[in-house]
Order: structure tokens, then sequence, then C-alpha cells
């Protein structure tokens, strides 16, 4: 330290300094990515689970079944699609993700009250999400209660005014993961964000080593076309991308013993389809980048963050702010955590899953063109 000169250290400042300046795009991520973090998790990541979307089979189409229904209505935990004509819409439309869980109201339930019996309700849930099942099935207990605590009399007079209710028997029922195993719910979208960060970094790097070692000019100067070019180095990569698929599965089911219901062959389309979309991501970032660190930057923030985050693996989507619930539509793994969720536990198939596979085969295609339009950018320049 004797020998330090802090006249050298400032010289060395001033360089990095420099060069951080000269660098806008990294230092933009620099400045941006803490902003972005604290905006997503203060404000759009969150465990609650508010305006839990159910369906209603009101079988008994009575006064004070309109009032247990009222009731789930006016909870800010409940948010009340419709009514159901009957079990199988129910089922159909908890299968397909439109609605998280059901309450049915077997008929009589009116009557069993005023007899004084103990009439039961019965909550259905999609346990293929076990946190916010969990979760729901507390709220809906809460209501239930509420609802036998009610002491006044109704609007048909069903019962003497004053006297307590008799308190109703919720019957929970819970489908796809009836033990409500987070394993179940994790290991899938596990298999999302591992490969979507896999596949972007393999490949974000590959056009800008070429660039930075001086051999993608000539690359370009021969009779070898960007697209020809993007699916020969995509090739290897999705070979490899297919094995490491290959070795989660494997590992979900034999390690973590998640049970796949569904068929192997739409899972195994399903990994093709992800794959070459985020392959294509990783080939478009290196296309755009000036430089392998600033590729490796771009494809870790922008393909492990989203995955993690905004695919509804750990947080629930319905319960993010309008615009990050919009923007999440644009976030591949969204589409992939719901046909692994569906084929391991739901054993969906093309039938419920097919927007979900339209939708990354467009991403595909799109992406895979943005970055055969940017490769051909450079062969212009």
């Amino acid at each position: 330290m004797k020998d330090l000169r802090w006249r050298r250290v400032r010289a060395m400042a001033r360089k990095e300094a420099w060069h951080i300046l000269r660098d806008k795009r990294s230092l933009l991520m620099a400045l941006a990515l803490p902003a972005l973090m604290l905006l997503l998790f203060g404000w759009a990541l969150t465990l609650d689970v508010d305006r839990l979307p159910i369906l209603v089979l009101d079988q008994d189409r009575t006064p004070a079944s309109r009032e247990l229904v009222s009731l789930f209505q006016g909870s800010r935990y409940f948010e009340i699609l419709g009514e159901a004509h009957d079990y199988a819409q129910l089922e159909a439309f908890i299968n397909r993700g439109r609605a998280l869980g059901g309450l049915a109201i077997q008929r009589g339930f009116q009557r069993d009250l005023q007899r004084g019996l103990r009439p039961a309700v019965q909550f259905l849930l999609d346990g293929s999400d076990s946190n916010t099942a969990s979760i729901g099935l507390g709220y809906a207990e809460n209501v239930v209660a509420d609802f036998s605590r009610r002491t006044d009399l109704s609007p048909s007079g069903a019962w003497v005014e004053g006297k307590p209710r008799p308190p109703l028997e919720l019957r929970q029922r819970i489908w796809y993961n009836a033990e409500l195993e987070s394993k179940n719910y994790v290991v899938p979208g596990l298999v999302a964000v591992i490969l979507m960060l896999i596949a972007a970094l393999l490949t974000s790097l590959t056009i800008a080593r070429e660039q930075e070692s001086g051999t993608l000019e000539q690359l370009l100067s021969t009779p070898v076309r960007p697209g020809e070019i993007i699916l020969g180095k995509m090739a290897a990569y999705f070979a490899l991308g297919i094995i490491d698929a290959l070795i989660a599965v494997v590992m979900g089911v034999a390690v973590f013993q998640v049970p796949l219901r569904g068929s192997l062959l739409l899972l195994a389309a399903g990994c093709a389809l992800y794959l070459f979309g985020a392959l294509c991501w990783g080939i478009l970032i290196s296309a755009a980048a000036d430089s392998q660190l600033l590729a490796f930057q771009l494809g870790m923030m922008s393909s492990f963050l989203p995955a993690f985050l905004l695919s509804g693996f750990v947080f629930a989507i319905d319960n993010m702010p309008g615009p990050i619930q919009a923007f999440t539509h644009l976030v591949p793994a969204r589409y992939f955590v719901s046909i692994l969720r569906g084929i391991f536990l739901k054993a969906s198939g093309l039938q419920v899953l097919a927007w979900e596979f339209v939708l990354l085969t467009i991403f595909g295609l799109l992406v895979f063109l943005a970055a055969t339009r940017s490769l051909s950018r450079k062969a212009v320049t």
C-alpha cells in the first residue's frame, strides 16, 4: 500500500467511468434493473389471493342459497364468473383454467335449514396451484362460517328470527392435486424456467462470439443465407435442449414423484415448440448485441426473470395488476407452464391446450423472423 499512487487510481477510475458511459446499453440495464425489480416485487408480485375466479352451481335456487351466493359475491376474495348448468360445465371451466374453483349448492339446501339440519355445500378447487388452492379454501370456510353466524330473518322467512342457524358443512374437493403437495405445483413450472434459461443462454453467445472473433463477416460473405445460419447453429443446441428436457421430466417423475397423467407425445411436442422459441430468442439477442458480455446479460435478464416472475410459476397471474397481466401474454413460459401443469396433473389433451400450442408456435416463428432480419442487417452493413 505504501506504493499506492492516488493519481494512478484516479486515472484508472476515469478510464472505467468513460468505458461505462460509452457502453450505453450496459449502463441503461444497470440503472433500470433495480427499479424494474422493485416495481415487480413491490407492486406486481404478491402471494395474496384476491378475486379468485369461481363458478356457481346453484341447484336449490331458493332465497337461502342466493344469500349464500351473495356472500361469496360480496367477498373481495372471490369473483363469480357466472352460473354453471351442471357439474360437467363446472369441470370444463376448471380444466381449461378459466375458473379456479366452484361453489355447488345441492337441492334441499333451504329445506334442511328450516328443519334445523346441517346442510352441506360443496367447494371445488383446482389443486394444480396448491398455494392458491390452500388460501382459497380458507377464504371459503370464512364465508360459510359467516353465513352460519347470521341470525336475522331471511326475506323468505325461512327460519325463526333470532334463532341461530345450523352450521353448514363445507365439503371440500380438490381436483388434480388432492393432497395439495407443493412439489406437484413447483416441479412442472421449474422445468419451464430451467429450459428457458438454458436455451436462451446457450444461443445468446453464438453470433456475438462470431462477431468478436471477426468470423461473422466471413460467414455472411458466403452463399449461406441468414436463416440457414440460424437453423444450423440452432440444430445442435436444440438436440442438447431436448436432452435437458428429458432429464428434467424424468427427474420430476422418478425423483420427486410428480404424477405424469397426460400424453408423452403431447409433452414432447410442447417441449420442442418451447425450445425452438427460446433458442430463437437467444439468437435474436446475440445478433442484436455488440459483445458476448452484453448478450449474456440481456439473455439472463430477458429469459430468467420473465419466466420466473411472470409465467404463473410462483405468482398467480390473476392477482397481478392489469398492465402486468397484459404483459404476461408476451412471456412464452406462461403458455408452457399451462401446458406442463395440464399434461402432468390434469391429463389435458390438445383440445384443451390448443390455444397454448398455437401461441407458442406464433412466438417461435415471430422470433425466428426477427433474428433472421437482424442477421440480414449485419450482412448488409
